[in-house]
């Protein structure tokens, strides 16, 4: 603030009006330099703006904004669980797009609930959220009236939905192949010689589970593989060290291959093989899926499946967020990763 500004501007709230007479430009100016307008504001015009705004302390009020406009600078995004990695790196590529464009991102957590989904999304929609990115798994069946109903007053009011894996009628998606990179993970361990499997899946119609174990079985009875063992759980860590505890006390033959169909889930089955004393790779081979940063540190590295997830969300944003966007002819491009966790067998 000028040392000369008036005393009742020191004491009260600074408004836009305060930040343009500052800059010395009009209100109109200010309010698209400030406020993500979509008609451009000369590069010195909004610098004179964001310097004057920073000197007087000017805060945007959101709430009059999205009043304004009908929708706000906020883009939601429900995740299951942002203590895993897969969500935190879609998270990041949220966060980039919206950093770009000058929003804000709001994270909030399901914890595969499908009424607290339900809960967080009517409570979100009294934000007006540009856009609402749903990235946590579902089943095929959790996507209930109640839920497709607070979507479509959402959108009613203004915001876009998008859905990661799609199969929802009426609403944008971002898709990723889960079941073709399965189903090349598969066929690439039966061609290093692997000739009996375990899978460790989440409960089946969980779309994003079924997709990957169907994938896999394809591809790995195709490739001369029998037909795999099947536990199931969860997408969690722990059920991954669970179910593989499990699978121990019953009998794992050497020359298995684990397939967790996660890489959280595949590094809780590798902390429960070294807890019973099995080696990883030459006793007992071990396969995820993601490629999130952690499956790269472990000993013996993990092998996977490479999902672009920053890309995803960044995608997942503009779909949130761009009128004319439109649906890519081809999901995102997987890549299978063998590493030390599946040798070769002779």
């Amino acid at each position: 603030m000028t040392d000369d500004a008036p005393e009742t501007l020191r004491a009260g709230a600074v408004t836009l009006d305060d930040v343009a007479r500052e800059a010395g430009v009009s209100l109109a100016t200010a309010s698209r330099a400030l406020n993500g307008s979509t008609r451009k504001v000369a590069d010195s015009y909004r610098e004179r703006v964001e310097a004057a705004a920073a000197r007087l302390g000017y805060t945007a009020n959101l709430s009059a904004q999205a009043t304004a406009r009908g929708t706000s600078a906020i883009i939601a995004l429900l995740v299951a669980d942002i203590a895993d990695p897969y969500f935190g790196q879609i998270a990041s590529g949220v966060a980039r797009g919206a950093d770009e464009a000058g929003l804000i991102v709001t994270v909030a957590i399901t914890e595969r609930d499908p009424e607290r989904e339900v809960r967080l999304v009517r409570a979100l929609r009294g934000q007006r959220p540009r856009g609402l990115i749903l990235a946590a798994s579902r089943s095929a069946s959790e996507f209930t009236r109640e839920l497709a109903a607070e979507v479509d007053m959402l959108a009613a009011a203004g915001g876009r939905v998008v859905v990661l894996g799609g199969g929802v009628d009426g609403v944008r998606s971002i898709t990723v192949d889960n079941r073709g990179g399965a189903r090349a993970l598969g066929a690439a361990v039966a061609d290093r010689g692997y000739r009996r499997a375990l899978v460790l899946a989440a409960a089946e119609g969980t779309v994003t589970s079924d997709d990957r174990v169907g994938g896999f079985v394809d591809g790995f009875t195709a490739g001369g593989g029998d037909a795999p063992a099947m536990l199931r759980g969860t997408f969690t860590r722990e059920s991954g060290y669970e179910l593989m505890r499990r699978a121990l006390a019953e009998g794992v033959e050497t020359g298995t291959v684990v397939f967790g169909i996660s890489d959280v889930v595949a590094i809780g089955a590798l902390a429960a093989l070294r807890e019973a004393g099995r080696e990883v790779g030459s006793d007992i081979a071990l396969a995820g899926f993601d490629d999130i940063p952690t499956g790269r540190d472990v000993t013996p590295a993990l092998t996977t499946v490479r999902i672009p997830l920053d890309e995803v969300g960044y995608q997942a944003f503009h779909a949130a967020t761009d009128a004319q966007w439109q649906p890519a002819d081809d999901p995102l491009r997987l890549e299978v990763l063998l590493r030390e966790s599946t040798p070769a067998r002779s």
